[in-house]
């Protein structure tokens, strides 16, 4: 093949499209546990998303609480992953080499958020959030006392979520969607010195923490107790003035570690008892959250 503007750009053109098929077959599930908000500037402010919006009864005027004193400010972050095309392989035809790269280039760049959002659960543990507080923490602070949303412990950690709130547990600021760019142009300096065409891939974004009410997190052994134990706290939590937020768990987040575990726990109809006999007896917390088992948690 002969290297020039034309042949270049039948070259983008082809790896677009391997580009493009693998990554819109890419599975992804950050967009559960996670808000995707398109941002609009380099630093979004989400103070506006720290208090749960509850009704009151409207007697007098209306009850006005302020957010001025709150701050929860995400900036965002560049994100790229570049290959190098030799361009003896372009002259010979043998550009067949590049598609599973590019196709793995564009895997990786769909399922990148993945890993920040997966990072953010892992990291919770010694990561404060907006309130000052570790994500997951016995003292969270809620009016003139403390919550706790997690189970400490010492073990794997596995993650309980409530999801079905238009507010998630995590928040996926996007800035720019993903792209892929090229720098083939022959008189290049890259080029010209090593005969070497770039293409590459990136995108704006960040993930952050958003209510750590909505998320329990654990080190404790997955147990029926403890999973009973991380359900109760959760639909236990108040506002700051005492009136229940109506938390519903339901998504369990494992590592592959701990997948058998959790689909027991809630998968198996039956488990077995605690009688001399060794029975069998139904179980109660069978179909009460789905399962979302995270290999970024490996």
């Amino acid at each position: 093949m002969i290297v020039n503007a034309d042949a270049l750009a039948r070259l983008y053109t082809a790896l677009s499209a391997v580009f493009n098929a693998a990554f819109q077959e890419t599975k992804t599930w950050h967009e559960g546990p996670a808000m995707v908000v398109p941002a609009t500037a380099r630093i979004m402010d989400y103070k506006f998303l720290l208090d749960f919006p509850q009704m009151v009864e409207w007697v007098g005027d209306r009850v006005i609480r302020s957010l001025s004193a709150k701050n929860w400010q995400v900036t965002t972050k560049d994100y790229e992953a570049t290959i190098e095309v030799d361009r003896n392989d372009i002259e010979d035809d043998q550009l067949g080499l590049y598609n599973p790269m590019v196709a793995a280039l564009a895997q990786e760049a769909r399922k990148h958020p993945d890993q920040l959002v997966a990072d953010l659960l892992a990291n919770g543990f010694a990561t404060a959030c907006y309130d000052g507080q570790y994500f997951f923490d016995s003292d969270h602070p809620v009016g003139t006392g403390t919550a706790s949303n997690t189970g400490g412990g010492a073990g794997t950690a596995w993650y309980l979520l409530d999801t079905s709130r238009a507010i998630k547990p995590f928040i996926f600021q996007l800035r720019k969607a993903v792209q892929l760019t090229r720098m083939d142009r022959p008189d290049d300096e890259h080029v010209f010195m090593r005969k070497q065409f770039r293409y590459g891939v990136d995108y704006r974004g960040a993930a952050a923490y958003g209510l750590w009410q909505l998320a329990y997190g654990s080190k404790q052994d997955l147990t029926t107790a403890n999973y009973a134990a991380a359900r109760a706290a959760m639909m236990s939590l108040t506002n700051a003035d005492g009136r229940p937020l109506g938390i519903t768990p339901n998504l369990l987040v494992v590592p592959p570690s701990l997948e058998g575990t959790a689909r027991l726990l809630l998968n198996a109809q039956f488990v077995i008892g605690d009688d001399t006999a060794g029975g069998s007896k139904s179980n109660i917390w069978q179909g009460t959250a789905s399962i979302l088992v995270a290999p970024e948690l490996a």
